[in-house]
């Protein structure tokens, strides 16, 4: 279980031309005290389904190596006497590239710091320099092996469609990602949030988001490449808040409170289109087994799969059958009991 504490931009030394906290997080900034750490925690606690399993404390949304030493120590005071009274388990934190040198990052460890999360974004400069992150990709490297090193577990946090960026810079920032070996990563596209800078070169006709196909398309891409590398791609698209459904807050671009379920269905769905252009003859029904934990991933979107499938390949039927002993992400067309052919996801591209 992770439990998020929002900094709400502390840290940071300005802001980026996407970054509105207030929408993302759903909240106003919250006071950083020991007594509202402890009883964040216990109320993430009191709603737990399971009793068992690690529990995470998780300084998000800013850059805790940005604030001030003192303040950085504070907390981590705070978090140490948690982990000693047994209401933690790990502390982790999401924070810039360019603010991990050794010297800090030998006092996270000293302090109990188990994961970094870096907002990398981009790994082409010039992305990075249009978005007014403030540093490179070099810095990105420099960080991520820094804190290898030390035994940190190290995770990524990727954008897609950010001004400047196109189907091959995006690409290739994945492929340097993977290079890195994170543990783990977060990708979501570049929405236009109101009140930032972005949304006004939206307004003015400078920028242009991603749309939702464009969107899917890109990051189903880059979740096969995470996979075939294993490397978990923990989040895919921004967790939708209260504040994110109030009009006029998302202003622009590919916004979908389920987006990994699209980008999850538009991958079966180009395996099933694939499996059935191998099969060749028109037969016009279709039996298909999955995981299952996939089935609505197959189905796709109110069973928009289904009826695409149907439709261009003219099927009167379509049988789904589950199969526990399938892998997560494989799909088998089969004729009665022989298997005509299977694929899995990671086969694509």
């Amino acid at each position: 279980m992770i439990v998020p504490i929002f900094l709400m931009n502390r840290g940071c030394p300005h802001r980026c031309i996407f970054c509105n906290t207030r929408q993302i997080a759903g909240k106003d900034r919250e006071p950083l005290t020991e007594a509202y750490i402890r009883e964040t925690v216990a109320r993430y606690a009191a709603h737990r389904k399971t009793g068992t399993g690690q529990v995470a404390l998780a300084f998000y949304g800013g850059n805790f190596t940005g604030m001030a030493m003192c303040e950085q120590k504070r907390l981590l005071a705070v978090t140490g006497g948690m982990i000693r009274d047994g209401m933690i388990d790990e502390v982790r934190m999401s924070t810039r590239p360019d603010d991990l040198g050794p010297e800090i990052l030998d006092m996270l460890v000293e302090q109990g710091v188990g994961t970094i999360e870096i907002g990398v974004q981009s790994m082409n400069d010039r992305v990075l320099q249009l978005a007014r992150r403030g540093h490179t990709a070099e810095d990105v490297v420099r960080a991520v092996r820094l804190a290898k090193d030390r035994g940190i577990t190290v995770g990524l946090h990727l954008m897609a469609g950010l001004p400047g960026d196109g189907g091959d810079t995006f690409a290739e920032s994945v492929r340097r990602a993977i290079d890195l070996e994170p543990d783990m990563v977060r990708l979501h596209p570049t929405l236009v949030f109101a009140d930032t800078v972005l949304a006004s070169m939206y307004h003015a006709g400078e920028y242009s988001p991603l749309g939702l196909s464009d969107a899917i398309r890109l990051c189903k891409r880059a979740l096969v490449f995470f996979e075939k590398a294993g490397i978990p791609l923990i989040r895919l698209g921004l967790l939708e808040t209260d504040l994110m459904r109030t009009p006029g807050s998302v202003v622009a671009g590919p916004f979908h409170p389920a987006f990994r379920s699209l980008v999850e269905a538009s991958l079966f769905l180009d395996m099933a289109v694939r499996l059935l252009h191998e099969r060749g003859a028109a037969d016009r029904k279709a039996a298909f087994s999955v995981s299952p934990r996939d089935v609505s991933s197959f189905r796709g979107e109110k069973n928009g799969n289904i009826r695409e499938l149907q439709k261009r390949f003219g099927l009167q039927e379509i049988v789904i059958r589950t199969a526990p002993e399938l892998e997560r992400g494989s799909l088998v067309l089969s004729e009665g009991t022989r298997v005509i052919s299977k694929l899995k996801r990671t086969d694509q591209f």
